[in-house]
């Protein structure tokens, strides 16, 4: 779900666009093939959802829009963001942390 790269991280994401409002929900998945899923409030239409992606994943990792990119997936529910200036310890924390809450 979480790889490290000399930029930062990579998250893979399942996204699943037109929810109520825009949240975790879980994982999808197991092992190596591991997604965090994203509910999505915007719908899968002209970019929206992933548009609504960036700022989410902007905002819940403290980064600006421009720190967060969409890799692969553009047109997937399957999705990989590149998380610029994130460290593996940070990114895991976070989203171990957010997990304990669900």
């Amino acid at each position: 779900m979480i790889r490290e790269t000399s930029a930062g991280v990579t998250l893979a994401v399942r996204a699943q666009p037109g929810a109520k409002k825009t949240a975790i929900t879980g994982v999808y998945g197991e092992g190596h093939e591991a997604q965090l899923k994203i509910a999505v409030q915007a719908p899968p239409v002209e970019g929206r959802a992933n548009e609504a992606l960036i700022a989410f994943l902007a905002e819940y990792f403290s980064l600006s829009r421009g720190s967060v990119e969409l890799i692969s997936g553009v047109l997937s529910k399957s999705k990989v963001f590149l998380l610029r200036g994130v460290t593996l310890a940070r990114a895991e924390s976070l989203l171990a942390e957010r997990t304990r809450r669900n």
